[in-house]
C-alpha cells in the first residue's frame, strides 16, 4: 500500500471536464486507488464518488493506492490532482 497526503490545485483551470479526466486517470492502473478527505472515502475509480468528493483547489487529499501497479498510480493521481 502507498499513501501520499497532497493539497489539490485548480484543476478545473487546467482540464475542460476535470471529474471523468481524473476516473479516466485511475481507471488506467489495475490497483485500487482510494481518495480520503476529512472523513470522507471514495474509490477512485467511480465518477458518481469522485462528483460526490468534488476535489476542489485547497482541498487537503490522501492518496491510497494499493495493487501491482501502486507507486505507478499514485504519482499520476498526484500528478493530475496538483497540476504538474
Amino acid at each position: 500500500m502507498s499513501k501520499k497526503e497532497i493539497v489539490v490545485s485548480n484543476v478545473s483551470a487546467k482540464h475542460d471536464n476535470p471529474i471523468a479526466e481524473l476516473v479516466q486517470v485511475a481507471c488506467q492502473f489495475d490497483s485500487h486507488i482510494t481518495l480520503e478527505s476529512e472523513n470522507r472515502r471514495i474509490n477512485a475509480k467511480s465518477i458518481m464518488g469522485i462528483m460526490a468528493f468534488n476535489p476542489s483547489k485547497g482541498m487537503v487529499v490522501n492518496i491510497v493506492t494499493e495493487g501491482n501497479d501502486e507507486e505507478e498510480a499514485l504519482i499520476a493521481m498526484e500528478k493530475f490532482l496538483v497540476c504538474e
